[in-house]
């Protein structure tokens, strides 16, 4: 650039005929080159600001020179004109300066055309961006490379497929091949396949069937033309035990909730604008079909009360401090549950192995209850060949029977079975023509250390100072083994009793009120002997119902009569030898039938509890401790 101004400022001796032209010469070249350099409109502004006008418009080239000087230098000091001397100091000093400024200008213009030029390639790649993205959007397509290779990993694994499990594989499709809770579907059935299905309640053991009962039930409803049932109602299943919820409400996955747009995750699209979210939950899930809560019983009391509140309204309101009703970006779904709620009309089905005096009165008085029955031995042996059918397994004579030593469940009674098929394959070598030996039965009880349910502990020999009593436990009755021993006391009327101490007070009690009953029966005063009576096993005993057999077998042990030891007895005894009701009957006789009794004798205030014949047992329904003595007392 100097190059080029030296070109145009072919300088001479100033003291030359022609010097003050050609000075003028270079003072315009100098002029032009800055005014092109800042502009004409800047050229004027700074010199209105430098007070340069007077000095550019001078005919003297000298004084055009200084008002070059103080545009360039941007300073008003300047006000000497160059002598002839200094001319040329000057001009070679502004020379420099405005080739400066004119190679800065010319790299400035450079790096400009290189930014503006990768500017526009980035906007022509971020546009790109943005066009693909809107292209993917359009087509749902938000996978990526990552997602893509995850997806394929499991869809590979969805194409392994191990065998399906023995539950899976026998589990009844009819209700006739639900075992011995004939009376139990009946009652369901009346309940839920009507025009007005009713929530209901179902008690009993574990595996027996309460779960399948009600899935099949729905789907035999749902083809009946009267029921409220649509073909696509749906079962929705899940677990007392399990149901977890927060005080506050903000995660209720049975009842739903509201996920605020900060802290909880409410969609990003309302994240962003700051728009709470309903969650509906499983009530929801379940309108217009069966919500089954499997152990109800285990459920929290304030969760409990709030699916009560759901049962009354049949829809669950939904309310958030984020939620502004005016915002016009919140979606029509989310106005529509905030202002109506989810819809909840379901019919409720509770299970539980609880009594009903354990269940919460509210859920009670709203909901009908169905009584699922303890499993007989012959059940089991059903149960178990049924399921051998399923598998297409040959079962030895002997084999079921076996099976139904160890438990009172359908279902562990299958996994037993499921143990003795998978150890007769891998012994075999085969999945054909399998059967099972009694042999193998045992081998595989022994490894699994099955011992069995219950011991039959019936005896046709009697036995002084012994006697089976009867008590109940949940949903199963059992035989209680009571013995007492009595000898003569040192000191005439100085006689002491002992009892277990892991028995129950009430249990405790009902031997004063027999000792009563003694004097009464024998003239004997027990105080004249040491007597010890024991429950064997030392069970805790809950209830008054041990009273009638630990007074006969107080008498026997004083009188030395032997009593049977093939019959049982329940039943609470007052101090006027009267024998009173007591509870859990039906229980009691299933305890008594699997421990080998052949009679049961019961308060004549429970015989319409059960039939005089039930379970194949004599059952004798008495009045007083004489009844009693007569039917258990030999000579």
């Amino acid at each position: 650039m100097k190059e080029l101004l030296e070109k145009l400022l072919q300088r001479q001796k100033y003291l030359e005929p022609s010097a003050e032209e050609e000075l003028r010469r270079q003072v315009n070249v100098l002029y032009g080159a800055f005014t092109g350099l800042i502009g004409p409109e800047k050229m004027v502004l700074r010199a209105g600001k430098y007070s340069a006008l007077a000095y550019i418009h001078s005919a003297d080239p000298r004084r055009r020179l200084v008002g070059l000087q103080r545009l360039i230098y941007e300073d008003t000091s300047y006000k000497n004109v160059p002598t002839d001397e200094e001319v040329v100091v000057v001009l070679d000093d502004l020379e420099n300066v405005l080739a400066e400024m004119l190679a800065r200008q010319a790299v400035e213009e450079r790096l400009e055309k290189k930014i503006s030029r990768r500017m526009e390639e980035k906007q022509q790649e971020y546009v790109q961006e943005i066009k693909m993205q809107i292209i993917q959007e359009e087509q749902q397509d938000v996978e990526t490379p990552q997602t893509k290779q995850k997806l394929e990993r499991l869809e590979a694994l969805d194409k392994v497929k191990l065998t399906a499990s023995v539950m899976e594989k026998v589990r009844p499709r009819q209700l006739d091949r639900i075992i011995g809770q004939e009376r139990a579907v009946e009652a369901m059935r009346g309940k839920l396949a009507s025009v007005y299905p009713q929530h209901i309640l179902l008690y009993g053991p574990p595996g027996v069937g309460k779960t399948t009962a009600a899935r099949i039930i729905l789907e035999e409803a749902k083809k009946l033309t009267y029921t409220p049932f649509g073909k696509d109602a749906p079962f929705v299943e899940t677990d007392g035990t399990t149901l977890r919820w927060d005080a506050r409400d903000m995660t209720n996955p049975l009842i739903g909730s509201v996920h605020d747009p900060i802290y909880q995750g409410a969609r990003r699209d309302l994240a962003d604008t700051g728009i709470p979210e309903p969650k509906p939950g499983l009530v929801t899930e379940a309108h217009g079909g069966i919500l089954f809560i499997d152990e109800i019983g285990e459920m929290d009391p304030l969760l409990l009360n709030k699916l009560l509140k759901v049962l009354e309204d049949k829809r669950v309101q939904f309310e958030s401090a984020y939620y502004d009703e005016t915002d016009p970006a919140i979606p029509t779904y989310i106005r529509k549950l905030f202002a109506e709620g989810a819809p909840a009309d379901f019919i409720l089905i509770g299970a539980t192995t609880r009594s009903p005096g354990e269940i919460n009165p509210a859920i009670r008085s709203r909901c009908a209850e169905v009584f699922f029955e303890p499993l007989t031995p012959q059940h089991i042996e059903q149960i178990v060949v049924n399921a051998a059918n399923d598998l297409h397994v040959n079962l030895a004579d002997g084999v079921a029977s076996y099976i139904s030593e160890f438990t009172v469940e359908g279902r562990k009674a299958v996994n037993i079975l499921a143990d003795m098929y998978g150890y007769a394959v891998y012994t075999a070598g085969t999945a054909d023509g399998i059967t099972i030996t009694t042999n193998t039965a045992r081998h595989v009880a022994r490894i699994g250390r099955h011992v069995p349910y219950v011991t039959e502990k019936a005896s046709s020999t009697p036995v002084v100072g012994k006697v089976f009593g009867l008590g109940v436990a949940g949903y199963l009755g059992s035989v209680i083994e009571i013995e007492a021993v009595a000898f003569p006391a040192r000191q005439q009327g100085k006689g002491y009793f002992r009892f277990n101490d892991t028995a129950g007070s009430m249990a405790k009690d009902s031997l004063f009120n027999a000792a009563a009953v003694v004097r009464a029966v024998t003239g004997k005063e027990l105080s004249d002997y040491d007597i010890n009576v024991n429950f064997i096993g030392g069970g805790q005993i809950d209830g008054p119902s041990a009273g009638v057999a630990v007074t006969v077998a107080l008498i026997s042990a004083i009188t030395g009569r032997a009593v049977r030891q093939d019959a049982a007895v329940t039943g609470e005894i007052s101090v006027r030898s009267r024998v009173r009701a007591v509870g859990g009957i039906f229980e009691k006789a299933y305890g008594a039938a699997r421990a080998g009794m052949k009679e049961m004798i019961i308060p004549s205030e429970n015989k319409d509890d059960i039939g005089a014949s039930h379970l194949q047992m004599s059952i004798h329904a008495v009045k007083t401790v004489d009844e009693v003595l007569a039917l258990l007392l030999v000579e």
